[in-house]
Parts: structure tokens; C-alpha cells; sequence
């Protein structure tokens, strides 16, 4: 039987993973929604921003929330060259971008993974600082110190993101373009720069995501594909292109996982899960906050 502490730890653990599992989501969510590219390699981008922090702080001493200073420019730099040397061109050779986005980025992932598994081995990495490990008690809840860093970045992140789009010029271009690219066009907006800025932001995005996860958990150049079907999960639940609700959806997926974990076997969760996105899909086609 599951003691009140014991559903307290397992609420607690859904929030962080949950929150995590948001900021990783948001980027791939707007790609998706607002240009109909299916990015599968987004994971895998975010795992570079978990290794560049893991290499930073093993070959430089630099901490892993200094190395979002570089990675964040990185990812978003690499963001916008995918799209204009990868996506754009194909955009223009086929007339169902979805499903070429979907070849293109596999493909992606699969040279990635290769080059990761070359340089840094297929050994599992863990980023270990002066305070991982650490945690707090809180009426007799563990709170970790890393668990409580990504929690923060996270939602950071988010609120940032949410900001630009709605307090921003160039964000309320990417939603333009999101909800009418034609009319946006027609308005003067530039299209081009503004797809460039959502793919640059997407990745940027996804490089917090994966530092986050790489503080609580151990990666390794395939462990994104498991980081891939969860953000699938949160970006439909949520909806397509809505920053709220790929936090709500990263939310309520946390939670699922932590308290399933705390009343059935592990092996089961997944089937749950599953389980309510198919009642998702069912009740409510395009997510839980449709734009």
C-alpha cells in the first residue's frame, strides 16, 4: 500500500520530469504547428546540448548552467542552417512537406547519433557537480537539487518563449504565420526570416531541454529516441503550436509517469500513457488548448 509521503514523492517527481519533459516539447511543438514539419530530430539536437554541457564541465571545469551560454547560441545558429540549407530546399521539391520532413530529420537523427556514438562512445555520461546528488526534505519529501534546477529552467524557458511570441514584434509574425502564412505574406512579413527564427528558437529550446535532463539522468548517443516518444506525447496532448499547452501537457505526462510509477509496475506506464492519448485523440483531436 502506497503511504501518504510515498504519493507526495511520486507527485513531486511527476513535476520535475514533467517540466522537463515541457521545455523539451515547446520547440518541437511550434515547428510543427507553424510550419507542418514534423522535426523527429529534435531530441537528437537537444542530446547535443546535454553533451556539450558534459564536456564542458569535464574538459573545462565550466558548470552546466554556464554552458547554456553556449549552447543556447550554438542550437540556435544550427537551428536556423537547418532550415535554410535542409528544410527550405526541400520545401521546395515536394508538395507534402510533412511526411519529407519526417525522411529528412530521420535521417538527421540517424548521422547524429552516428557522430555522437564515434567522439563520445556509446558508455552512459552523467554530469556530476558539487551539488548532484543533493536534495532537501520537505515535510519529509526529497527535493534534489538538480531536479529543482531544471524545474527552474524550465520554466524559464517557457516564460521566455511565451513572452516573445506574445510581446514581441517578430513573435506575433510567428504566429501570423502560424495561423494564416498567405495573409502573412500578403501583410509583408517575411516568411523566410521568420520560419529561420522559429527553427533557430526551436533548437535553442531544445538545448535547455536536454541540459536539463542530462543534470538528472545519465544520456547516451540513442537514449533521444525516449526523449522522442515522450515529446510526442505532450506536444499532441497539449496541441499543436501552444506554448501553454505544451506546459500543461509536459505537466500532466509528468504526473501520469510519477503516480503510475507509485501504484503499478514500471513496465506498465507507457501502456497507460498510450492508453490516455488515445482518449486524447478521441475527445479532443487537436489537443487540449487548440489554437
Amino acid at each position: 500500500m502506497v503511504t501518504g509521503y510515498e504519493f507526495a514523492q511520486a507527485v513531486v517527481s511527476g513535476l520535475f520530469i514533467g517540466a522537463t519533459y515541457a521545455v523539451l516539447s515547446v520547440g518541437f511543438s511550434l515547428t510543427w504547428g507553424v510550419t507542418k514539419v514534423i522535426n523527429l530530430s529534435h531530441c537528437v539536437f537537444a542530446l547535443v546540448g546535454a553533451y556539450i554541457a558534459y564536456w564542458l564541465l569535464v574538459l573545462h571545469g565550466i558548470d552546466p548552467l554556464l554552458s547554456l551560454l553556449i549552447a543556447i547560441p550554438l542550437l540556435f545558429l544550427l537551428g536556423i542552417a537547418m532550415h535554410q540549407f535542409l528544410i527550405r530546399e526541400t520545401s521546395k521539391r515536394t508538395k507534402d512537406i510533412t511526411s519529407a520532413s519526417m525522411i529528412l530529420t530521420f535521417g538527421i537523427i540517424i548521422i547524429v547519433e552516428n557522430l555522437l556514438s564515434y567522439f563520445c562512445k556509446a558508455d552512459p555520461r552523467l554530469i556530476t557537480t558539487s551539488y548532484t546528488g543533493k536534495s532537501f526534505l520537505l515535510s519529509g519529501v526529497a527535493f534534489p537539487i538538480t531536479s529543482l534546477i531544471s524545474l527552474a529552467l524550465a520554466a524559464v524557458t517557457i516564460a521566455a518563449v511565451y513572452l516573445f511570441l506574445h510581446r514581441t514584434y517578430t513573435g506575433k509574425a510567428v504566429q501570423a504565420v502560424w495561423q494564416e502564412r498567405e495573409g502573412a505574406m500578403l501583410s509583408g512579413i517575411d516568411v523566410d526570416r521568420v520560419t529561420a527564427i522559429t527553427y533557430g528558437l526551436a533548437l535553442a529550446t531544445a538545448a535547455v531541454g536536454g541540459i536539463c535532463m542530462a543534470l538528472m539522468y545519465s544520456i547516451t548517443p540513442t537514449i533521444d529516441f525516449t526523449w522522442l516518444i515522450f515529446v510526442f506525447l505532450v506536444a499532441i496532448v497539449g496541441g499543436l503550436g501552444s506554448v501553454i499547452g505544451a506546459a500543461v501537457g509536459g505537466l500532466i505526462i509528468g504526473l501520469v509517469i510519477g503516480l503510475c510509477s507509485a501504484f503499478i509496475p514500471l513496465s506498465l506506464v507507457n501502456l497507460v500513457l498510450f492508453i490516455m492519448l488515445i482518449i486524447v485523440l478521441l475527445v479532443r483531436p487537436a489537443g487540449l488548448f487548440r489554437r
